[in-house]
């Protein structure tokens, strides 16, 4: 079952999972079973990302990223394998269609005329209040 974000699509054999004992809870199943999932994806040799989206997934993936290229997605929350091998791909496909839109342009904006104004008027206000707290005959220079 391949994931599909949009107009990506991953395939099978670009993933590859690894069944791992997970902590937590579950009683003494947990010593036995391998319940706990390791998905790992091959960001820098995928063929079906595009340049800009692997670059923002770099950035976005931060610890899960490897020095090779390679994103490491963990899943245990669930005590079935099942459960915790959708919650990986729901992971994966959640960070890639995060890296897939680009981030919006910043519009600089300016200070409004009426923001300068009031910026200076509490300038005088505030001067005022100092002044007037001076002992008089000390402002001569």
């Amino acid at each position: 079952m391949a994931i599909s974000i949009g107009d990506i699509t991953i395939p099978d054999w670009e993933l590859v999972e690894t069944f791992i004992r997970a902590s937590g809870p579950g009683g003494q199943n947990v010593n036995k079973v391998a319940s706990a999932v390791q998905l790992r994806f091959q960001v820098k040799n995928s063929p079906s990302l595009p340049d800009a989206v692997k670059a923002r997934l770099r950035r976005i993936a931060g610890k899960r990223m490897t020095a090779e290229g390679e994103l490491l997605i963990e899943a245990k929350r669930f005590r079935t394998q099942e459960r915790n091998r959708a919650d990986a791909r729901d992971r994966l496909a959640a960070l890639i269609e995060k890296a897939a839109t680009p981030p919006k342009k910043r519009i600089k904006t300016k200070v409004s005329a009426n923001q300068k104004r009031k910026r200076v008027e509490e300038k005088r206000r505030r001067a005022k209040a100092l002044a007037a707290r001076r002992k008089p005959g000390l402002d001569e220079t």
